[in-house]
């Protein structure tokens, strides 16, 4: 019976120290024990997110991307990742190990939640074949961030083709809605002549007041025209849509009556050209703007108190480019749109305005507009 006893316990003796041998033997084996000599496991390399990138809060969960890490060793490696909100990784919000390498040469890890926003983080991984570790990577630093959203700003006057009551108006508007940590808003409002906003009257930019903004022009708008406007608004990081497009007309100037006129009147010339010289004789050498309108004021009365023919005549309306105060420098005109006839009386206006009577234009030869009779 002893040596029954002894027998059975050198079996077990000889079977232990054959399982032992099969765990160092073979590298495969899930039961491995400790590291296997020789085998180096290089670091994986972070690639994205890093270099402090901005991540906007909806755009999570986000996805860490990582070059494969190498080993000389047989046992294929996995991936142990972490996230910290500080590069010495003492708090990680985040940890996950086993992951399986990814095709290409590079391992993909989509986060299971959105992180929070408002913070900065770190990321790194390492290899390991589940004997041996590799280092982990260096470190990846990123920011999770609230997007400032701006919305569309409501205009509130001038609106629907309104008639404002003098040259330099005041434009209101209802602020801007928004989202995310804005910053103190800034208004930019376009001027034009038109609802494509080509050829730009004015630009201006104001701060914002609370709920409602109001802001006045800063330089007087042209007479009896009308004009576009949209707004947008923006802070120091984002910039807002443009808001849909008002248009409003500015007044015209009444034509009363004119000043005294410098001379006696002109109205028994016998033609045209006479009137326009007689007038032309009545002022100097060169005429102001305000002496040009009173200039043509005259010619158009003297004309029509003759009784000549193709009138009534009038002054021409002119809002854009070169003008005098509103009106054509040296057309008088007779009629209106395509029926229009225009006559120039002044041959250079800008130099010896020498006078003349040349004419009739007609369309579409001219360009249209309000011919207002003194």
């Amino acid at each position: 019976m002893k040596r029954l006893i002894e027998l059975l316990a050198l079996s077990a003796v000889v079977f232990a120290a054959g399982c032992a041998a099969e765990k160092s033997e073979n590298p495969l084996s899930p039961t491995i024990a400790g590291p296997i000599p020789g085998v180096e496991i290089s670091a994986p390399k972070t690639i994205e997110p890093g270099r402090g990138q901005l991540i906007a809060v909806d755009r999570q969960p986000l996805t860490l991307l990582l070059e494969n890490a190498a080993s000389n060793g047989p046992r294929p490696l996995t991936y142990a990742f972490e996230v910290a909100t500080d590069a010495g990784f003492s708090n990680k919000v985040f940890t996950r190990d086993a992951i399986a390498p990814g095709d290409g040469g590079r391992t993909a890890l989509r986060l299971p939640d959105a992180l929070g926003t408002g913070l900065s983080y770190y990321w790194r991984a390492k290899a390991e074949d589940g004997a041996n570790t590799g280092p982990y990577s260096s470190a990846a630093n990123f920011n999770v961030f609230t997007p400032v959203v701006i919305d569309v700003p409501g205009l509130i006057a001038p609106i629907n083709n309104v008639s404002v009551p003098d040259l330099t108006p005041e434009f209101r508007l209802r602020n801007a809605p928004r989202s995310g940590p804005a910053g103190p808003i800034t208004y930019t409002l376009e001027l034009a002549d038109n609802d494509a906003f080509a050829s730009k009257f004015a630009v201006w930019q104001f701060d914002e007041h609370p709920e409602e903004t109001k802001f006045a022009a800063v330089a007087s708008l042209l007479p009896g025209r009308p004009y576009f406007w949209h707004v947008r608004a923006s802070d120091s990081n984002a910039v807002g849509p443009w808001s849909a497009t008002q248009v409003f007309r500015t007044p015209v100037p009444a034509i009363g009556a004119p000043p005294p006129p410098p001379g006696n009147s002109c109205r028994s010339s016998t033609t045209e050209l006479n009137v326009v010289e007689c007038r032309r004789s009545q002022f100097g050498s060169h005429m102001s703007d305000s002496q040009l309108v009173t200039f043509l004021q005259r010619v158009a009365g003297d004309l029509n108190a003759a009784g000549f023919g193709r009138g009534p005549f009038g002054l021409l309306r002119k809002t854009s480019g070169a003008n005098c105060n509103g009106y054509s420098c040296d057309i008088i005109c007779a009629g209106s749109g395509t029926g229009q006839r225009q006559w120039d009386v002044l041959g250079d206006s800008d130099g010896a305005q020498t006078p003349a009577w040349n004419g009739p234009h007609v369309y579409p030869n001219i360009r249209t507009d309000s011919c207002l009779v003194p």
